[in-house]
């Protein structure tokens, strides 16, 4: 669940007994990538009109960190063999031998049920059925469909991690709405830019992989174009919440602001980056830019909802 983890290391394969630690298997939950999840979903649920028991709320967003966390799971059980390959994943649990794969999978599976069962059961079945078809989605149309085969692998597999604010908003209103799907189309257009300019660092390790990631399959350059082309289309939808009337005009200005930043870093990833270690720089400083940008846009979001909702 969509939109990030150095000396090329060889391990052996995964003993078959793990004896992994609760900080291992809390590893394979993918931590960095569950708190985005909860904190966009967050975003979705607060600025839902109407509103969630404080309970509930706290419940739903568990459900849903916890469904994150399953489809982390099983995509490092699933992507077990690559990962030991890649410099970057080679000390993830199960190619370290700290668990085991079948454990990985039963753990992965089983909370899977479990954080569907307790959206549905305690929130709304819409909710359940969309936390549901974004763990299907991230492990088998991404995981096992589209990772190994295509470069548009991380654009179609992408919508996954754009899931959680759409659940997030119907955990409130057990409906799907303009306005949660636009939240989708902000994480959904920003996840490509974002991974490629990673990608483009780290092309000898998925190419190592056998990873047909877009700097791999179609070089560098057109992955830079490709970059800068998804940052135009980015940056107006960022600002959309304020044209469509929930979200206030200041978050407009300021989501402007952080759009035009966003297309102006990947200009220079696009047209101004030469080779080697002055590339990498540009190409990093895209990378953790957006991370920021996505965060800054959400925060903002969020605070004017409270801030909606504490006026009227």
């Amino acid at each position: 669940m969509a939109l990030i983890d150095d000396t090329d290391v060889v391990l052996s394969p995964a003993v078959t007994g793990g004896t992994g630690s609760i900080g291992d298997y809390f590893e394979l939950l993918k931590p960095r990538v569950m708190s985005l999840v909860i904190f966009t979903a967050l975003v979705g649920l607060m600025l839902a009109p109407g509103g969630l028991h404080p309970l509930l709320a706290a419940v739903a967003l568990l459900a849903i960190a916890v469904g994150a966390g399953a489809s982390g799971a099983l995509n490092m059980w699933y992507d077990a063999d690559i990962d030991r390959i890649m410099s970057r994943t080679a000390r993830r649990p199960i190619p370290d031998g700290r668990v085991s794969p079948s454990e990985a999978l039963h753990f992965g599976s089983v909370l899977s049920v479990l954080s569907v069962l307790v959206l549905g059961v305690a929130v709304n079945w819409v909710a359940a059925f969309l936390l549901a078809f974004t763990i299907f989605f991230y492990v088998v149309v991404y995981t096992m469909g589209l990772k190994r085969r295509t470069s548009q692998n991380i654009v179609i597999g992408g919508a996954a991690g754009a899931f959680p604010p759409m659940i997030g908003w119907a955990a409130v209103t057990g409906t799907v709405s303009i306005e949660s799907i636009v939240l989708f189309l902000i994480i959904f257009f920003w996840t490509p830019p974002h991974f490629w300019a990673l990608a483009l660092v780290k092309s000898e390790d998925y190419a190592r992989a056998g990873i047909p990631m877009m700097p791999v399959v179609a070089g560098e350059r057109s992955t830079r174009l490709q970059i800068f082309t998804y940052a135009l289309v980015l940056a107006p939808i960022g600002v959309a919440p304020a044209v469509l009337g929930f979200a206030s005009l200041a978050y407009g200005v300021f989501a402007a602001g952080m759009g035009a930043a966003f297309v102006a870093l990947s200009a220079r990833v696009a047209f101004h980056a030469k080779s080697g270690a002055e590339a990498k720089r540009i190409n990093m400083q895209l990378f953790f830019f957006s991370i920021a940008y996505l965060f800054a846009l959400f925060a903002a979001l969020l605070v004017d909802g409270v801030v909606s909702r504490i006026i009227s």
